[in-house]
């Protein structure tokens, strides 16, 4: 059983928090905050005791609490590394929320510190245990869909802006990109089965009020593959309907639809209507990462922080891209 204290009482969190409660394999253990009744509350609902809660200032004593094992990290973007990093010096295991970090430098910092103190860090990557996701990976690592020749991902999220920290540059690290834009990012290379080559962007803002200079409204970006794919991306925090996901190879397509929400997702390739399970996400995550970090399991796609680093590099492509209106090559 992987015991696990999140930090970060949020929506998100919570969503975790209740998901777990039908986990064979990871528990809900412990709590970190810095919101006192919030703790109070989770220790009542959860059967959470006082020694595993702790507040910002105090979480680093968790390296003299043996209950804990991991902690997942469900703050604001920008917070995640510092987290990160007294984490793993805490000797515990982390799991961050993606995206990772707001840069690629500072994920592969978080990656450095992990290794150092020799723990695990996983992202909280919940579609790469979806099973109508991983019913269309293996569909096209067994050739059914030919050769892959295009991608195409939309999220499109307007209620995120309610979280008002999601409109704060120096805590989100940008806007709708950084937020949902990544589901088309990861989605796109692990249906292809490839890591891009270059990138392409374009931004659109009509509201400039709300959001500010480096907090973007809509971007349309396109990556290239070296196998010849290409992808067509769009992340929106203004429009509605577009979380959709497909693929086409030269014996068939693929579709998502919905793609990367809560649930149920529902997909559909040349040959019908997929039949997957449906279930909830953060379950199966909490459980498949228990695996990984206690079993030595390896995923059908890695949810590592190496991995976690390539879309960081992918979306520091996409700014620069914006900024300088030209094609930018990617080395993952």
């Amino acid at each position: 059983m992987l015991r696990v204290a999140i930090m970060g009482l949020g929506s998100y969190g919570t969503r975790v928090a209740e998901a777990m409660q039908t986990c064979k394999k990871a528990k809900l253990v412990g709590v970190i905050s810095g919101t006192p009744s919030k703790v109070k509350a989770w220790q009542a609902k959860y059967n959470i005791p006082e020694k595993n809660c702790y507040n910002y200032e105090t979480y680093d004593q968790i390296k003299n609490n043996p209950d804990i094992d991991a902690v997942y990290i469900i703050t604001p973007n920008a917070l995640h590394k510092e987290a990160a990093i007294r984490v793993a010096k805490a000797g515990k295991h982390v799991i961050s929320e993606k995206p990772m970090s707001v840069t690629a430098r500072d994920g592969q910092e978080m990656v450095d510190a992990c290794k150092a103190a020799k723990v695990r860090l996983l992202v909280g990557y919940r579609m790469h245990f979806e099973p109508h996701t991983l019913e269309i990976i293996r569909l096209r690592k067994a050739g059914e869909l030919g050769k892959i020749l295009f991608s195409r991902g939309c999220r499109a999220s307007p209620s995120a802006t309610r979280r008002k920290w999601r409109l704060n540059r120096q805590l989100a690290g940008g806007g709708s990109m950084m937020d949902i834009g990544i589901y088309s990012i990861n989605g796109s290379r692990y249906m292809i089965g490839e890591d891009p080559i270059w990138v392409t962007a374009q931004e659109t803002k009509t509201n400039h009020e709300k959001f500010k200079d480096g907090v973007d409204e809509t971007i349309q970006f396109q990556m290239g593959y070296p196998g010849g794919a290409v992808a067509s991306c769009l992340s929106t925090y203004s429009m509605n309907n577009l979380d959709r996901f497909f693929l086409n190879g030269t014996s068939g397509f693929a579709e998502l639809l919905p793609a990367t929400g809560y649930g149920p997702i529902r997909g559909r390739t040349n040959r019908g209507e997929l039949d997957q399970p449906i279930t909830t996400h953060q379950t199966v995550q909490m459980d498949e990462m228990s695996g990984i970090i206690l079993e030595g399991k390896q995923p059908v796609v890695p949810v590592d922080g190496e991995e976690a680093v390539k879309d960081l590099k992918i979306i520091d492509g996409i700014y620069e891209s914006i900024r300088t209106g030209k094609r930018v090559d990617l080395h993952l």
